[in-house]
C-alpha cells in the first residue's frame, strides 16, 4: 500500500558534537592505550550517539582523532567535513585552553557569545568538551591541563558560504550546536543567526540594518543605502523572526527588502514567506486593487504587469504596516523597499 506521507528525514550531528567525540577519542591516545576506532558520548539531553574515527595519529604528549560530519538529511554546509581535535598536555596549572586550527575562525567583533580574539568555539561545544576531558582526566588520575586545537579540513572555504564573514569570524567556520543534534530543515537555525547578525550589529553601533528576502534584494538594499555588509542580515523568508528580535532588540533604522511576491504575503500578514508555508490571496488583492480579475491571476508579478505603481506602492505600504505591528511599538524607524527581479528598486514606503 502506497503512502502520501513525505519519508521520515534523518537528523545528523552538530559539529560541536563531532569535535567533542574526536576529543575524547584523543585523550584515549594522550592518556590511554591508544586512540580507539570509535566512541560514544552524551548529549545535553541524554543522547549518546557513537562516532567512528576516521583518522588518528599520536606521539610522546598528544594524540588526534579525526571524525566525518554526518548532518543527516540537513542541506548543512558542513555535512561530510572532516573535524579533527588535536589534545597536547599543556603547562601545570593552565587548565584548558583552546585554540583555532586549519579552518577553524577567530572572533575579531563584539557581540558574539564568545569574546574577541578567541576561537570560534561556542559555549555549548567548549562545555562537552570540558566534560569529557575531566570525565577522562578523573579516569586516568591526571590533570585537565591542556592545549585543544579544534580543526576542519577546507574549513576556510566552506565559512565564505555561511555568515561567518560577516560576522567578523575570520579564518574559517565556527563549531557550533546546543544540543550536538542537527534537526533537519530545522528553522530555528536560520533565525539563530539572525539574531547574532542583530546582537553584532547592536555591538558595533551600527544605525541601520536591512533584511532582505534574497540575494538580489540584498544586493538593491545594501547599495541604495550604502550599508557596511554587517548591517545586511540574511532574513531569507523569516521577516517575524526578525522584526520580533528587533522588537527587543531594537536598533535605530531597519529595511525590509524583497520581490513582489513576498512582500505581497507580508503585506497580508504572513510572518513566514516560504512558499510552503503562505501563500498570496488573490482574493483579498482583488478587492485592494478594484479589480475582480485579479482574482483568477496565479502569481504576484502577473498582478503588478497589470497594475504597475498602483500595486507595488500598495503593497509596500501595507507591508510596512503589518511589519510595524510585528515591532511592537519598538522605537525602530521602519520602511520597506520592493525589488523586481532584475534588481531594480520599483517601490518604497517609510
Amino acid at each position: 500500500m502506497s503512502s502520501d506521507l513525505p519519508p521520515k528525514l534523518r537528523r545528523g550531528w552538530t559539529t560541536g558534537a563531532c569535535a567533542t567525540a574526536a576529543v575524547k577519542a584523543a585523550l584515549e591516545g594522550v592518556w590511554g592505550a591508544g586512540v580507539p576506532s570509535q566512541v560514544t558520548i552524551t548529549l545535553p539531553k541524554g543522547e549518546t550517539p557513537t562516532f567512528q574515527i576516521e583518522e588518528a595519529a599520536r606521539d610522546d604528549g598528544w594524540a588526534e582523532a579525526a571524525i566525518i560530519k554526518d548532518a543527516g538529511d540537513d542541506p548543512d554546509v558542513t555535512h561530510g567535513a572532516l573535524i579533527r581535535a588535536h589534545v597536547a598536555s599543556g603547562q601545570p596549572g593552565q587548565g584548558i585552553r583552546f585554540l583555532a586550527g586549519d579552518g577553524v575562525g577567530i572572533v575579531t567583533k563584539p557581540g558574539l557569545p564568545i569574546p574577541p580574539g578567541e576561537p570560534a568555539i561556542n559555549p555549548v561545544p567548549r562545555q562537552m568538551m570540558k566534560g569529557v576531558i575531566h570525565e577522562a582526566a578523573d579516569a586516568f588520575g591526571k590533570s585537565a591541563d591542556l592545549d585543544v586545537t579544534i580543526s576542519v579540513r577546507n574549513g576556510a572555504e566552506l565559512a565564505e558560504k555561511t555568515w561567518n564573514p560577516r560576522l567578523g569570524i575570520k579564518g574559517g567556520l565556527s563549531i557550533l550546536g546546543t544540543t550536538g543534534i542537527v534537526r533537519p530543515f530545522s528553522c530555528a537555525a536560520w533565525i539563530a543567526s539572525i539574531h547574532r547578525g542583530i546582537d553584532v550589529a547592536r555591538a558595533e553601533g551600527l544605525a541601520h540594518v536591512a533584511g532582505c528576502t534574497g540575494a538580489t534584494s540584498e544586493r538593491a538594499v545594501q547599495a541604495l543605502y550604502g550599508l557596511p555588509d554587517g548591517a545586511m542580515l540574511d532574513m531569507g523568508d523569516f521577516v517575524g523572526g526578525l522584526l520580533k528580535y528587533l522588537a527587543r532588540h531594537p536598533i535605530q533604522r531597519a529595511t525590509i527588502g524583497g520581490g513582489i511576491g513576498k512582500l505581497t504575503k507580508l503585506a497580508q500578514g504572513a510572518r513566514d514567506l516560504h512558499s510552503g508555508r503562505s501563500q498570496v490571496n488573490f482574493e483579498t488583492l482583488a478587492i485592494w486593487l478594484d479589480d475582480a480579475e485579479v482574482k483568477h491571476m496565479n502569481t504576484a508579478l502577473e498582478v503588478y504587469e497589470k497594475h504597475g505603481k498602483k500595486m507595488s506602492d500598495l503593497i509596500v505600504e501595507k507591508a510596512r504596516r503589518e511589519a510595524a505591528k510585528m515591532l511592537r511599538d519598538a522605537d525602530v524607524a521602519l520602511d520597506v523597499v520592493m525589488i523586481d527581479r532584475k534588481g531594480a528598486v520599483i517601490a518604497r514606503a517609510s
